[in-house]
């Protein structure tokens, strides 16, 4: 099979040779650390600087694994009075939101609606889509077209925009905005407004560029902590899954791609509404939240959804040997990969500290493996 035939096979649940297996096709699938990646291309044993075309990941590691997935494009941040580098160490974005490194990643500090009323909402300045730089687009297009039509990898894009419940959070802050939901719904239910008008902006000018040369493409928004949903069942469904589902309804309309959708932690109840809403792929299966084992996912929504993940980057990959790895991986492909719908990748980006071996063990036992 080529990467496109089984990538669609898996998507229709069907058979496939093996696997697919993804490494960096996304931005929530690869690895941040860029002396780690560097550290894996010496342990594959490419000793010289990695001084390729591909700029998202190395392209030999990705070649030696025989990775499926490519990625293209990025969230996009449009020029804003909002955004402004205040030191090497801090910045402010588009939305106003303060962030600041904190040794690997740059961290939220400061949320600009924290205590804000419905009436801040309409002062406030929501970046606009109009105002994304063409020529970044452009270059999004031509890197896509370019996968599309002189490889046979399957060709993902990055999600342009944030999701309406983490860019609450993000600008309220988690618990303000988590208060919001539950006692001020007429505040909650204007910012999504507004946040799904700029998603649908953005989509226009992204999807519209690149739609038709990507196979899939992704999007972020966590709904579940280690124990279960960060909200009810039903304030999902009455709150969010509406925008969310306007939201890929919209992204239709540009492009035949499959979704792709990201949620961390415990959210085995919020698995049909998802579908309802119109994810085809769920990711990152964190095997160790609550309700979230490989074979209960499989036996309830196994027929209805693809997943994506499931190898537990929480313990095994940190703790564990190379061949506990492995047979971690055999045990997430006995209970996903049957008839397809299941795509092989660690459940999350990799972190410092997980031995270079473990990463070489997900990929060579997804090669080996038999698929029933």
């Amino acid at each position: 099979m080529t990467y496109r035939e089984r990538f669609e096979a898996a998507m229709r649940h069907k058979p496939v040779d093996r696997v697919p297996m993804d490494l960096a096709g996304t931005r929530l699938s690869g690895i941040y650390d860029q002396n780690m990646v560097r550290g894996l291309a010496q342990y594959l044993g490419f000793n010289e600087p990695y001084s390729g075309d591909y700029s998202y990941f190395d392209e030999r590691i990705l070649k030696h694994f025989d990775i499926d997935f490519r990625r293209v494009g990025d969230i996009l941040q449009p020029k804003s009075p909002l955004a402004r580098q205040i030191s090497d160490t801090e910045y402010t974005d588009c939305w106003g939101v303060k962030r600041a490194y904190t040794g690997l990643y740059w961290d939220i500090v400061e949320s600009p609606l924290k205590g804000a009323q419905t009436e801040d909402l309409e002062k406030y300045p929501w970046p606009k889509a109009e105002d994304t730089d063409p020529a970044q687009i452009e270059e999004f297009a031509c890197q896509a077209k370019q996968l599309y039509n002189n490889t046979d990898y399957v060709v993902c894009s990055c999600h342009p925009c944030y999701g309406v419940f983490e860019l609450g959070c993000y600008l309220c802050g988690f618990d303000d905005f988590l208060l919001k939901m539950a006692l001020d719904q007429d505040f909650v239910n204007l910012f999504f407004d507004k946040a799904l008008q700029y998603q649908k902006d953005i989509i226009d000018i992204y999807y519209g560029a690149i739609g038709k040369y990507i196979h899939m493409t992704t999007s972020g928004d966590d709904f579940g902590m280690q124990t279960g949903p960060f909200m009810s069942e039903t304030m999902f469904e009455e709150m969010i899954k509406p925008y969310f589902a306007s939201r890929i309804k919209y992204t239709r309309r540009h492009t035949d791609a499959y979704f792709f959708h990201h949620t961390c932690g415990s959210v085995f109840s919020l698995i049909p509404h998802l579908i309802e809403a119109g994810v085809d792929i769920l990711n990152p299966i964190q095997p160790r939240a609550k309700d979230m084992a490989p074979g209960r996912l499989k036996a309830a929504y196994g027929d209805r959804i693809v997943f994506h993940g499931g190898i537990d980057t929480q313990h095994l990959l940190p703790n564990g040997t190379a061949e506990e790895v492995a047979d971690g991986v055999t045990l997430a492909l006995d209970a996903l990969s049957h008839n397809g719908g299941y795509i092989l990748a660690p459940a999350h980006n990799l972190q410092p500290g997980v031995p270079l071996e473990n990463i070489a063990a997900i990929f060579e036992t997804g090669i080996k493996y038999k698929v029933r």
